[in-house]
């Protein structure tokens, strides 16, 4: 597989690369990369052959579009490229509710100053970046569906959201002929598959494509921490998970180890660094368009990209989602053979695929 291996997201003319480049790391200080270094990582991802390019609006309070946009204009790449931002989590004035949220008012406010920064007057593909908990599917359908026809997008899609809430306005724009989502952007790793139980037979059914952020559990799986060694010590290494940060106590987790050393042992069995190897096992699932992926250093790109031509044998695939496996969940637990001979009176019946 290359990157010029383009594929559609979802049932959808919106044609991408199989590895997205994730640039929440452009303009971040602490744990992300200079401005240099961000240019040589988007100039390493476009000659490749990528077309996929993911930001947000909050990413480094809108630096990161700032150099998205700066990158694009400079190499004049913008008929090439497919170009994805967000909006949903705050960026106003503290106090302000429509600093944030899936509301109409936010929504154009967001749009607009990310199409000044992004040096555009339209975005391929706009994200709901996080479900708001308040804002009707209606009302989301009918403001983007609205700035669709407007063309300030071309398509719109769902991060971070229930699935109930996605299969609805799916349903809806579907029912009604308007313009729906073409994709969910969810996380998803060898140690993070709860998505499995609901969101992809979600957007299988829905014509949804999946582009899952966070694909190395923000660097766990890259192998680059060492776990704690006595009480009251810290799981030691450099990166994201190293200081202040929402994922590090799911992460430095008893089973995830586990899952890490099984990570491991198959690389070194490939000889192909831990990172490459969580990556094309997450390329193998089915239902996964696009994988977001996100570096720091030039260096780090080339690793990851060169999953794309590490083809895993059944053998490790099956070794790795054995060890990986998410826990049953209810009510699927239940439906088992036993079960579906039960429902029909002995027989065993198969539907349709």
């Amino acid at each position: 597989m290359q990157l010029t291996d383009f594929r559609t997201l979802g049932r959808s003319g919106l044609v991408v690369s199989p590895l997205a480049l994730g640039t929440m790391t452009f303009g971040t200080p602490r744990w992300g990369s200079s401005d240099e270094e961000s240019a040589a990582i988007f100039r390493g991802y476009v000659e490749a052959g990528g077309n996929f390019i993911d930001t947000a609006n909050v990413y480094a309070k809108g630096r990161s579009e700032e150099l998205v946009g700066r990158y694009v204009a400079e190499g004049q790449l913008r008929d090439q490229l497919v170009l994805a931002t967000k909006s949903g989590f705050h960026s106003g004035q503290p106090g302000n509710p429509h600093g944030g949220g899936n509301g109409r008012k936010n929504i154009h406010q967001a749009l607009e100053a990310s199409l000044r920064r992004l040096q555009t007057d339209y975005v391929d593909l706009y994200w709901l970046h996080v479900w708001d908990m308040v804002t009707p599917a209606e009302e989301v359908l009918q403001t983007l569906g609205d700035l669709v026809r407007a063309g300030k997008i071309r398509y719109f899609a769902f991060s971070d959201i229930p699935a109930w809430y996605a299969t609805k306005a799916a349903t809806l724009a579907a029912a009604h002929g308007i313009p729906g989502p073409i994709a969910l952007q969810l996380e998803y790793s060898l140690v993070e598959r709860s998505i499995e139980h609901e969101y992809m037979p979600a957007a299988r059914e829905c014509g949804l494509g999946i582009t899952p952020w966070s694909p190395l559990a923000a660097g766990f799986l890259a192998g680059k921490y060492q776990r704690a060694t006595g009480p009251g010590t810290k799981a030691q290494g450099e990166g994201r998970l190293a200081g202040p940060n929402p994922f590090q106590d799911s992460k430095f987790t008893d089973r995830n180890w586990q899952i890490l050393a099984v990570l491991q042992a198959v690389a070194a069995e490939l000889n192909r660094p831990p990172a490459q190897v969580a990556l094309a096992w997450a390329l193998a699932q089915p239902g996964i368009t696009s994988l977001i992926l996100g570096a720091s250093q030039l260096t780090q790109l080339h690793t990851n990209l060169a999953a794309l031509d590490l083809p895993l044998t059944p053998a490790h695939l099956q070794q790795l989602h054995e060890a990986s496996a998410p826990a049953p969940a209810f009510p699927y637990a239940i439906f088992t053979p036993a079960v579906n001979r039960s429902v029909f009176g002995g027989a065993s019946v198969q539907g349709w695929r």
